[in-house]
């Protein structure tokens, strides 16, 4: 899982930090219309929304624009979104599972196959990479929200609610990882601790990685990218392993 975790450090190495952000608010904002759409504007009454907002609040977003949002997706002419992940392959096998939340089908499928397409891949089935990918709750905390705390005695009283690892290696962030049936548990658990989470999501964790040579990889980083620069795109999940040698090389762009 540790693996997984480094890819956040490198994946928007070209600065592109407006854009990142953009990016995100847009994600957040479209979770939250979702989550309206599903089971009303009331946080205490739709989990969904409480974690949606619980999320955009960890990403800074503002208090009147997360207001805004919940407003927008109440009233009639709030968008309708649908939730659909795709599944492939990107050059030279490597596995790719895309999620994505859109206003059109047709765009999006027509968009994800021919970013399969012009760069080697392939667009599979649903279902035929289960067998390569976990799905995992992720919760990232800020260190300075837990500053005080014995990190070894949280981990402990932690466990209790699903914690399966708990990743210090991060100077700023602390990650926990739960099951996927114990995602729940874990967000209940941090909220009984008064514990502020960065960012709560459930993710892909691919149970084994694909090394390639630097340039062979570039490319399939490259895919990746082309999917994340789409505006339907959440997330992008990968078994691509990011070695030392790759992260170093990117480094050096």
């Amino acid at each position: 899982m540790a693996g997984h975790s480094k890819w956040a450090n490198i994946k928007h190495r070209k600065g592109a930090q407006d854009k990142k952000r953009a990016k995100i608010f847009t994600r957040l904002i479209k979770e939250i219309t979702v989550a309206v759409k599903e089971s009303g504007p009331d946080e205490e009454s739709n989990p969904r929304l409480r974690l949606a907002v619980q999320n955009a609040k960890g990403q800074n977003m503002p208090k009147d624009t997360i207001e805004r949002a919940i407003k927008k997706a109440s009233g009639a002419d709030g968008e309708n979104y649908t939730e659909v992940h795709f599944e492939g392959y990107a050059p030279n096998g490597i596995a790719v599972v895309v999620e994505t939340t859109t206003d059109n089908n047709n765009r999006t499928v027509s968009n994800v196959r021919s970013i399969f397409n012009k760069h080697g891949g392939s667009l599979g089935t649903k279902g035929s990479l289960e067998f390569i990918f976990d799905r995992k709750g992720v919760f990232e905390i800020k260190r300075e929200k837990i500053e005080g705390k014995d990190l070894e005695e949280l981990e402990m009283e932690l466990i209790d609610a699903g914690l399966e690892e708990m990743d210090k290696s991060d100077d700023e962030i602390i990650t926990l990882y739960t099951s996927f049936d114990d995602f729940g548990n874990m967000n209940s658990k941090l909220e009984e601790l008064n514990i502020e989470v960065k960012s709560a999501e459930v993710q892909r964790i691919p149970n084994n990685t694909e090394t390639l040579d630097v340039e062979k990889a570039k490319k399939v980083l490259n895919v990746i990218e082309k999917f994340e620069d789409d505006d339907d795109v959440n997330t992008v999940y990968h078994n691509l392993e990011l070695t030392d040698e790759l992260q170093q090389a990117l480094e050096e762009e």
